[in-house]
């Protein structure tokens, strides 16, 4: 099934983490081959109804909840949002890291929303997603952290030296 869904379409769909031959297959007949009706990936997230629907009055943003959908491909994405969650990928180490901070239902819709990104470019654009792993992805935000918290202290005139190199235990 891979490879005629790889001769249908052209490229191959199912190196996206949490899409599966079969996965991918329902996608493209939900959304089909020529994604050229959406100029972006936002416009794809925002028809999936994975974007936020900000409801603004007087410039007071009075809500900002994802609008409620019907459509099939957005429940076939917070699937696989729920399964990648469960892989030692960097799709999985994102939703697990959004699922402590924010709760589990907000990290099942940013993950599926990640998915349809990568489902889109990888359609329109004959992206290739080279998965890195969950380790590099924990690393790259263990950095960000470090670096944060670095420019922080200096901000306020204190300096932060490793836990090793203080002694202190």
């Amino acid at each position: 099934m891979r490879k005629a869904l790889h001769t249908i379409i052209g490229v191959d769909l199912t190196q996206i983490h949490g899409l599966g031959p079969y996965l991918a297959l329902k996608l493209v007949s939900e959304c089909g081959t020529d994604l050229s009706a959406w100029p972006t990936a936002k416009h794809v997230t925002s028809w999936l109804c994975l974007s936020p629907g900000n409801k603004i009055s007087g410039g007071k943003v009075l809500s900002a909840r994802t609008r409620r959908s019907h459509n099939r491909a957005s429940a076939l994405l917070r699937l696989a949002a729920v399964n990648v969650g469960k892989t030692d990928s960097a799709l999985g180490a994102f939703y697990r890291r959004l699922a402590m901070r924010v709760g589990k239902a907000k990290a099942v819709t940013a993950t599926a929303r990640k998915l349809a990104v990568l489902f889109y470019n990888t359609l329109r654009h004959s992206l290739d997603d080279s998965d890195p792993g969950a380790s590099y992805s924990e690393e790259r935000h263990r950095q960000r952290v470090v670096q944060n918290l670095e420019r922080r202290a200096k901000q306020l005139g204190f300096t932060l030296e490793p836990a090793g190199a203080a002694g202190v235990s």
